[in-house]
């Protein structure tokens, strides 16, 4: 059994270098940082397999798979590739990683079996494909689909990122602004307004009362939100229906869900796509694609379509039955799956949900700055109001008294 070794070693321009490397024992240790560039200083052992410190980004594994796939369709061999690699990049996770590559297989391992010890750099897609590259001589069209579907995903998260950021700060600003009105302005105010004796009316009395709690109570209208948040992600890791829920909520909320859901659907239609295309079966490429859906709502009905595949019905019949996708979406599942072409449907479903992703989110940002305003602008007028409302009762009763 292999073993986990922390060293301290040199580099040629004589730079020290600290890491983690796999190695059955010493010897092997050092053949490895001599493939590396390095000159072993010191060490000591873990017994823990694939632990490895630091991170391998996305950038990081798209420029992988682009520069295998450049010397696969050369026709460089795997292992002068992995080592050209390897000797190309700096001390970091990946290049310990493309090491430990080279060793497994030079032990007799394929690609996909020595990239499968790496589950959290080499998902069960990523290990998937290339397995089927190695089956079907396909190696460097495998990774070049990577390489694009990588890219995507990316642009994918990107686009996600930019629809929840924007929301996010104003809410933030709205937050702040809320919390200096209650706790400063409308206190002052309030001490001015109470002195004119007069009735005040309900929603002046209601800021009153809200300022009221807010003076008194600020840290546990700070504490609330967080602690709510981390309660409900506790309740999504021990109950499941608890989590199905939350997922459904999230599909439903106003604006934001419906786009959520399309990105989700487009995630899952391309590596669907991605994996039927490189010759896995349809069941195989749901139950993996099932897996990146990262919504139980949708899982479920993936986990549903699977089973009513298995059970003989047409793949269209039962995305219908599920109603996962809209009637274009399954039109053009419909004809590829009586034309043969179903990867070329199932490409065209993805497009169709890329395209819908950007512009939808295209949309709500025009949307959601006039939205902020009008919440913002509401939030001070009632203040306003409920300060200056009793003031000019006050002025009016006193003009008509004279």
């Amino acid at each position: 059994m292999s073993k986990q070794f922390f060293y301290r070693a040199m580099d040629n321009h004589g730079n020290i270098v600290q890491g983690q490397l796999d190695a059955n024992n010493i010897s092997d240790l050092e053949t490895r940082l001599e493939r590396m560039g390095l000159d072993l200083i010191h060490y000591r052992t873990q017994k823990t397999r694939y632990t490895y410190v630091g991170k391998v980004s996305r950038h990081d594994l798209i420029n992988f798979c682009f520069y295998m796939e450049t010397l696969t369709r050369a026709g460089v061999p795997l292992l002068e590739g992995l080592s050209d690699l390897r000797d190309s990049l700096p001390p970091s996770r990946l290049r310990e990683i493309s090491s430990s590559l080279i060793t497994n297989i030079e032990g007799g391992e394929k690609l996909s079996e020595a990239m499968a010890h790496f589950p959290d750099i080499f998902n069960q897609v990523f290990v998937s494909l290339i397995r089927a590259g190695e089956e079907s001589g396909n190696l460097s069209t495998i990774f070049q689909h990577l390489t694009e579907t990588l890219k995507w995903h990316d642009e994918i998260i990107a686009k996600t990122k930019k629809l929840l950021m924007y929301p996010i700060f104003m809410g933030v600003v709205i937050l702040g602004v809320l919390f200096f009105l209650m706790l400063y302005l409308v206190p002052q105010l309030i001490t001015f307004v109470k002195s004119v004796n007069a009735e005040l009316p309900i929603h002046t009395q209601a800021l009153i009362f809200i300022s009221h709690l807010f003076v008194n109570y600020w840290y546990i209208i700070l504490i609330f939100p967080i602690i709510l948040f981390f309660s409900i992600k506790t309740l999504i890791k021990i109950s499941p229906s608890f989590h199905f829920f939350t997922d459904r909520l999230i599909l439903k909320i106003w604006l934001i869900g419906p786009i959520l859901e399309k990105i989700i659907l487009a995630r899952f239609t391309n590596f669907f796509a991605l994996l039927y295309s490189s010759g896995i079966t349809i069941l195989d490429s749901l139950v993996i694609s099932q897996t990146f859906a990262d919504n139980k709502v949708i899982e479920e009905a993936i986990k549903q379509v699977h089973d009513y595949i298995a059970e003989g019905i047409s793949i269209s019949e039962s995305f219908e039955k599920v109603r996962l996708f809209p009637p274009l979406i399954l039109r053009m599942v419909k004809i590829g799956e009586t034309t043969g072409e179903l990867d070329a449907a199932l490409r065209n479903a993805s497009y169709f949900y890329n395209r819908e992703v950007k512009e939808a989110i295209e949309k709500i940002q025009t949307l959601i700055e006039p939205i902020m305003t009008v919440i913002l602008g509401l939030l001070l007028g009632w203040v306003m109001i409920s300060v200056l409302g009793p003031i000019y009762d006050l002025i009016t009763t006193f003009a008509g008294a004279r």
